[in-house]
């Protein structure tokens, strides 16, 4: 009989053995990106990446980067229902040496250099040595870590789609976007998503909260139309796995129940939803072929809610203020999923939600944000209701609606009052107020990208650069040009950087 050596039983962690795969571009963009930011300083720093962007692969491929070289790394969920999500796919990529804490976890071990973390669950223990610390959610701000980051000899990244919350710019110093939704739709990544405005809740004279409708209101609304939401997605999108958002507990019961009613299995999925029964749901939910097509929740599925062929969200949450809670939502049907043959998401929209946040969703489709106090106004903001004229507007190109100045489908762009004066044709000379900028579009973007490659944080050159090209020119450059070029640059770009950055500290210094 063959003795196989000691080491051969080991159950010492080795990460250096862990290969993960091969990342997305944008993926490893996003990650030199943080590495430049911690070179620059930056001991804490977000990553905004759209749901389906792949945000828990990179803050595991950032902990495995710590783990492979002898370091610690803490991963922090923000809800326990995503504790067994988040070990899997860790499993999944090579990292099965960690620890979970979370009260009476079976994967409980606190010798393991990885911990997996339930934020609920740190708020009460003390926290497991980390060289790396990743906070998924980062924009809920729970206490738990709030007060601790500031204290920590970590580096820190906080992961989000919608980093829009108040007072992320005091506890983070960098804001590093991955991609934005367009790019990854246009890559595949993302599958599109085609809206339908339905019959909605008429929120006219609702009774409202700090600018928000209340949960009361929004579910007194919402009850009256329940029947149409289920007709509509029998026309619509019958048949295709789909989540349903509601006001409240009591109306998403009433919704599943009608669904049932109608012979459509649907289930409720909730705070209150006791957790074996959870389990259960989400087993079903899972298989491809589920007899179970519609799950109704309030918020529980909104964030980090990981099930690939959901192919239909149905928006039944009327929203004034939140466009991150909006953006959430509508993200749980753009994952890809080749296996099962989807090639889009419908959105049926029972809230009015895509119409009122038309204008700022485009923005942040076609180019995420910029800077974290950016995301906080976002979320700050009262929206009107549009008028019937208004609502109808689509894309002039290919009818897509709801539409503002740039289509989230064709990209179709309205042009506006432009610094820009050129002669018709491919290439042409560009003049900012009449003196001379750049030889053509190639060479203003090659400035642009010199001009802030000596200047500012160094992960955020592409980004900085497209908005001083779009300032001059009325229009993105193509994402796929590279920041790999130099040009002289002239004075009339210089200037324009110069004004550009004075028009930003001073609305900055306003707010």
């Amino acid at each position: 009989m063959t003795t196989l050596p000691f080491e051969f039983y080991s159950e010492s962690p080795q990460y250096r053995n862990v290969t993960f795969p091969e990342p997305r571009p944008f993926q490893d963009e996003a990650h030199e990106a943080l590495r430049n930011g911690f070179r620059n300083g930056h001991k804490r720093q977000v990553l905004m990446a759209a749901t389906g962007a792949g945000k828990t692969f990179i803050g595991l491929r950032l902990a495995h980067e710590a783990l492979a070289k002898g370091r610690s790394a803490l991963f922090i969920c923000d809800r326990t229902t995503l504790i067994d999500q988040t070990s899997a796919v860790a499993d999944r990529y090579g990292l099965s040496a960690h620890g979970v804490i979370q009260a009476k976890h079976w994967r409980t071990d606190p010798s393991m250099p990885f911990q997996i973390a339930s934020v609920q669950t740190l708020a009460n223990r003390t926290w497991p040595k980390a060289d790396v610390v990743i906070i998924d959610e980062v924009h809920c701000q729970y206490k738990a870590w709030v007060d601790r980051i500031p204290n920590l000899d970590a580096a820190v990244i906080g992961l989000s789609a919608t980093p829009f919350s108040s007072g992320l710019g005091r506890l983070f110093s960098n804001l590093v976007n991955a991609a934005p939704m367009a790019r990854l739709v246009a890559e595949g990544h993302l599958v599109p998503m085609r809206v339908f405005t339905c019959i909605r809740a008429d929120m006219t004279d609702a009774e409202t909260r700090a600018g928000e409708w209340t949960d009361r209101a929004a579910e007194e609304r919402g009850m009256a139309i329940i029947g149409d939401v289920v007709s509509e997605w029998q026309s619509r999108a019958e048949g295709r796995k789909t989540i349903c958002f509601g006001a409240t507990i009591h109306h998403c019961e009433e919704i599943a129940r009608q669904f049932s009613e109608a012979g459509i299995m649907a289930s409720v999925f909730s705070a209150k939803t006791p957790q074996s029964e959870r389990e259960t749901i989400l087993k079903e939910y899972r298989k491809h072929d589920s007899l179970l097509r519609v799950l109704v929740s309030v918020e529980a599925l909104a964030k980090g809610f990981d099930v690939p062929d959901v192919s239909c969200v149905i928006d039944c949450r009327p929203l004034r203020k939140s466009l991150s809670t909006a953006i959430q939502m509508w993200g749980r049907g753009l994952r890809t999923s080749p296996e099962t043959g989807k090639n889009d998401c419908i959105l049926l929209d029972h809230s009015g939600n895509i119409i009122r946040f038309r204008e700022d969703f485009e923005a942040i489709y076609h180019e995420g944000l910029d800077a974290l106090d950016m995301g906080e106004k976002l979320d700050k903001v009262v929206r009107k209701d549009k008028d019937e004229d208004d609502e109808k507007s689509c894309c002039p190109q290919c009818g897509y609606q709801p539409f503002h100045r740039r289509c989230m489908s064709c990209g179709y762009q309205i042009q506006p009052a432009s610094l820009v004066e050129h002669e018709a044709g491919e290439s042409h000379e560009i003049m900012i107020r009449g003196k001379p900028a750049a030889s053509d579009e190639k060479d203003l973007w090659a400035q642009c990208v010199s001009y802030c490659r000596g200047r500012g944080n160094s992960g955020t050159i592409k980004q900085r650069a497209a908005h001083g090209f779009k300032s001059i020119t009325g229009q993105w450059p193509p994402w796929h040009w590279s920041i790999d070029v130099t040009a002289p640059v002239t004075k009339a770009v210089a200037n324009k950087f110069r004004a550009n950055y004075i028009s930003y500290s001073k609305a900055r210094n306003a707010a």
